[in-house]
């Protein structure tokens, strides 16, 4: 097992106009880094900012080469940055942290340690969360929720730092707002995925990038993440499901005012009477659509997640 002070680590910082918090940030990270494994980069990565981030950052790398800068012209969100910086990343271990200054750097050991534990990828938690209740609120609803859906019990999803074996970021693909999904991305690949509890602090500079849409983004999100994990690679189980909880209510109302015609009441067009038919519709069309994927998809080469080969040539 490679020992964390001989780990190449690549740290992955997406940000978007946090002029202010930069450097000190690569103060923080430069300083455990040095102190705690052989080899490391700063891959900075400018998410279209508009303030002076970008300028900075080329300050950090005229003095330190070991700092790389990707820098998109316009802003694309957190997913593409992050997915960006894992194609650019070299090293073995890649860690992920947001430049905000509200999580620790001092905390990467520990996740790397975990690693060596047999772990694939290590999300960080944040017991005491040093957020208003308009963030908090909402994220405890999206962790739960999420746990459930998923099947993967972690307590905070959406934790900026975490720990990367590099096949993992070779492996998933985020975009969108997927990377509050990478724990599961991740687990439905086969990886062994773990948490470990994490300092947190106030904002110091500035003001959080992430408006109210997130919560309406992040219930379209979990969808295409049910979608993903839990088909059993095929389409029509996914849609089947569905399409099988619309027919049975459907068809439980229909049959309900069949029941009442044939006993002698004389049955008027009523909103429930043509909510049924409606479902059964929509029941028959989500089937029909299912039925299409699974067309297309038996048609497509499938890939999978393969832990070694032994074979005979």
């Amino acid at each position: 097992m490679t020992e964390r002070k001989d780990r190449f680590v690549s740290v992955v910082i997406p940000l978007y106009n946090e002029e202010e918090s930069l450097a000190e940030l690569y103060a923080r990270l430069t300083e455990v880094l040095d102190g705690s494994v052989r080899r490391h980069e700063l891959v900075f990565v400018d998410d279209g900012s508009t303030d002076g981030s970008l300028g900075t950052l080329r300050e950090l790398r005229s003095g330190d080469r070991r700092v790389k800068i990707v820098s998109f012209k316009r802003n694309n969100g957190k997913s593409a940055a992050l997915q960006q910086g894992f194609k650019v990343s070299r090293g073995d271990v890649v860690v992920t942290i947001d430049a905000d200054l509200q999580d620790d750097p001092n905390e990467i050991p520990g996740l790397i340690d975990r690693l060596d534990e047999g772990f694939d990828l290590v999300s960080g938690w944040k017991r005491n969360r040093r957020d208003p209740p308009s963030k908090t609120i909402p994220s405890k609803i999206f962790n739960f929720v999420t746990s459930l859906v998923s099947g993967i019990k972690l307590h905070d999803f959406n934790c900026g730092l975490k720990a990367y074996r590099r096949d993992v970021v070779e492996r998933i693909s985020v975009y969108g707002e997927l990377h509050r999904f990478i724990p599961v991305l991740a687990a439905w690949e086969g990886f062994r995925v773990a948490e470990k509890g994490v300092a947190h602090f106030e904002r110091k500079f500035g003001r959080s990038k992430y408006g109210a849409n997130r919560l309406l983004n992040g219930l379209f999100d979990l969808i295409t993440v049910m979608f993903i994990t839990r088909r059993a690679a095929s389409p029509l189980h996914f849609f089947g499901r569905i399409a099988f909880v619309f027919f049975v209510v459907g068809g439980g109302i229909s049959l309900y005012f069949i029941i009442l015609w044939l006993s002698g009441h004389g049955l008027h067009v009523r909103p429930l009477m043509v909510g049924g038919l409606v479902m059964i519709v929509i029941a028959i069309q989500i089937g029909s659509f299912g039925l299409l994927a699974e067309l297309y998809s038996s048609g497509q080469e499938r890939t999978f997640s393969i832990r070694e080969y032994e074979i005979d040539d």
